[in-house]
């Protein structure tokens, strides 16, 4: 009997060493080697963009009179021949916000808001970070609709990509959107909504700063409620059946997302659907800091290092998580999360993200195929998350034309040139395959696409960029977007 229990705990004891062993590894290693762009210079999320720049313009503090003071800018920026980027958090990846040697302007100080309860519309300037709406709101037990599933980005990045999230049965962000005020080329304002200057309001949402300075938005927003978490784990095959009978037509249904398994040798066969239903019952849990956050940075970033660390993260969020973090949250809570808790932290390479839009009825095979082009390419895939967005009605250069099943994917790139290179053969691929299942591409991450494959997914994109020169006929306003894609037609 002694032998057996001494046996069952060297087993037991065993069982764990290796997961133990492979965290505390991942801890030691996990250092931040982040680095300051020297002065002069500019980057932005990739770490892939240090581009020397004439002027970064912080709007001032103490400023009683900012508008003025932006208009000033833009008229010494004519008179010195300089285009003009627009930056929030910077969260974009390759110079949507950056010219070389122009002047970019800082807009996170520009960041007042007021809340009209009445209407449920929060007035906030353009340079609000949601980490400080989402507090904001919870005092008045409001939440923001429709926003990105981390709260490391500012109000005016999130319109100017047209940002959407996890909130179930939702357009991108731009539905959310009551009217906002523009800085044009000139220096003048105007209110931009759905009856006034309605072809502005269309083309400066998802228009990357290209149409002039969004200086604040008025957004609906919805009441702050309870959550219950359901979760299920299912094979690839059954995840839209399961999706239908168990969570789509299920009454309080608020919002959802599902993850897929990047464990190399089981890639894409397992799904985990989580879904968060209205309980008017009980208490509203009060807003609080992400919990576990150095276990799960710990996890996450373990998964970069190895293939037993993608096993055992897998094996973690399709077993522990409702254990570890419980079923019952508040709107808020779930958004009340910075990528800084995942984010890569090594001097020797990056996270860069893609996201791609399909139709429901050629998600299966789009899947198939996405399979078969990240094996084939050996990628280093840490993430997959699966969300539904519904048509945008209210976007020029939109990427929702119709109802749109979004994967998006977080791979580890090293920063050789090698790793870049690679890097954009697997971007285009997987373009391809996207238009080839009529699908797009999301435009805020590296400028991998070739103008022919930005042409085939964004059909209007001439016009929009006509236009853009109609209302900003000396160019002031330019990023490296608009440089590759843009200029002269984008031919």
């Amino acid at each position: 009997m002694l032998a057996c229990l001494v046996l069952g705990l060297l087993v037991f004891v065993g069982f764990l060493a290796r997961p133990a062993l492979h965290l505390i590894r991942t801890a030691i290693q996990d250092t931040d080697e982040l680095e300051t762009p020297p002065e002069g210079f500019i980057d932005d999320a990739s770490r892939l963009n240090l581009t020397e720049v004439a002027e970064i313009w912080e709007i001032p503090v103490d400023s009683k009179d900012p508008e003025r003071q932006l208009s000033e800018l833009l008229a010494r920026a004519r008179t010195e021949g300089r285009r003009v980027s627009i930056a929030g958090a910077r969260h974009s990846m390759e110079g949507h916000t950056i010219y070389p040697g122009g002047i970019v302007i800082n807009m996170l100080r520009l960041n007042r808001m007021e809340l009209d309860e009445d209407r449920n519309v929060l007035h906030v300037q353009a340079g609000a970070m949601w980490k400080d709406i989402i507090p904001y709101l919870d005092k008045r037990d409001r939440s923001v609709a429709v926003m990105q599933s981390n709260s490391s980005f500012s109000v005016g990045g999130s319109i100017s990509v047209n940002c959407h999230g996890w909130q179930y049965d939702r357009p991108p962000i731009a539905s959310t959107v009551e009217s906002f005020r523009l800085m044009k080329a000139d220096g003048t304002i105007v209110r931009c909504n759905r009856t006034e200057n309605q072809e502005l309001f269309s083309l400066a949402l998802g228009g990357y700063g290209l149409f002039g300075i969004i200086l604040d938005v008025d957004l609906r927003v919805v009441a702050n409620e309870r959550f219950r978490l359901e979760q299920h784990v299912v094979p690839v095959a059954q995840s839209l059946e399961t999706f239908d009978g168990k969570v789509k037509n299920q009454p309080d249904m608020q919002m959802v997302y599902a993850r897929m398994s990047i464990v190399p040798e089981q890639l894409f066969q397992e799904v985990i659907i989580n879904a968060f239903f209205r309980e008017p019952n009980g208490e509203i849990p009060p807003l609080a800091e992400p919990g576990l956050t150095k276990l799960r940075r710990t996890i996450f970033r373990g998964s970069a290092a190895s293939d037993y660390g993608k096993e055992l993260r897998w094996s973690t969020e399709a077993k522990l998580k409702p254990l570890l973090f419980g079923k019952i949250f508040s709107r808020n809570q779930l958004l009340n999360e910075g990528v800084e808790v995942f984010q890569n932290t090594s001097a020797h390479s990056t996270d860069i993200l893609h996201e791609y839009f399909v139709p429901r009825h050629r998600a299966t095979r789009f899947v198939e195929t996405m399979r078969k082009i990240i094996g084939e390419h050996k990628a280093n895939l840490l993430n997959v998350t699966v969300r539904g967005v519904n048509k945008d009605e209210d976007t020029f250069l939109r990427y929702a034309g119709q109802r749109m099943i979004a994967f998006v994917l977080l791979f580890d790139q090293p920063k050789t040139d090698a790793g870049e290179a690679r890097m954009q053969a697997l971007t285009r691929e997987l373009i391809d395959a996207a238009i080839a299942h009529e699908g797009r591409y999301y435009l805020p991450y590296r400028l991998h696409a070739t103008v022919e494959q930005f042409h085939q997914a964004y059909p209007r994109a001439r016009q929009f960029f006509e236009l853009k020169r109609e209302y900003d006929p000396d160019e002031l306003f330019q990023n490296k977007f608009y440089v590759k894609y843009g200029k002269g037609g984008g031919e």
